[in-house]
């Protein structure tokens, strides 16, 4: 039997997104301080500074008769701290575990092999896929 089982693999691929997000944040931070290129870009100040210009935007709507709802995960909140990159999805109500991949596509617990763009199309996709089942908890390690 193979010494790479699934959860090593993704564990060596969570360690490979901090790694890649920690050498982002040292770049940007050297830049912003004059240390690194200049592009022509100042830093941002007052309140658009430290906001994240890529993350999704929160949606809340009914899809297919499912309320489908996500937003950024706030600072000491445990939903979606673990795989979905600071963002948490829910269908009517229950949590829809998320996990943003490394090309910035985005999988759910109900449709894990089909990517797609964004956490709210991983909603429909979950509600598509469940063909008007309950979501039922999905346990955390």
């Amino acid at each position: 039997m193979s010494g790479l089982t699934r959860r090593r693999a993704l564990g060596a691929a969570a360690a490979l997104t901090s790694a890649a997000a920690v050498t982002a944040a040292v770049t940007t931070t050297a830049s912003a301080d004059g240390q690194g290129h200049d592009h022509g870009h100042e830093a941002p100040t007052g309140p658009a500074a430290g906001h994240d210009h890529g993350a999704p935007a929160p949606f809340d709507e009914v899809y297919r008769g499912r309320r489908i709802q996500g937003r950024p995960v706030a600072a000491g909140e445990h939903h979606g701290a673990h795989h979905g990159a600071g963002y948490t999805v829910f269908v009517d109500g229950a949590e829809l575990h998320v996990m943003r991949n490394a090309d910035g596509s985005w999988i759910s617990v109900v449709s894990h092999y089909d990517p797609v763009p964004t956490p709210r199309a991983a909603a429909r996709a979950a509600v598509d896929e469940l063909q008007g089942a309950r979501l039922l908890p999905f346990p955390a390690n």
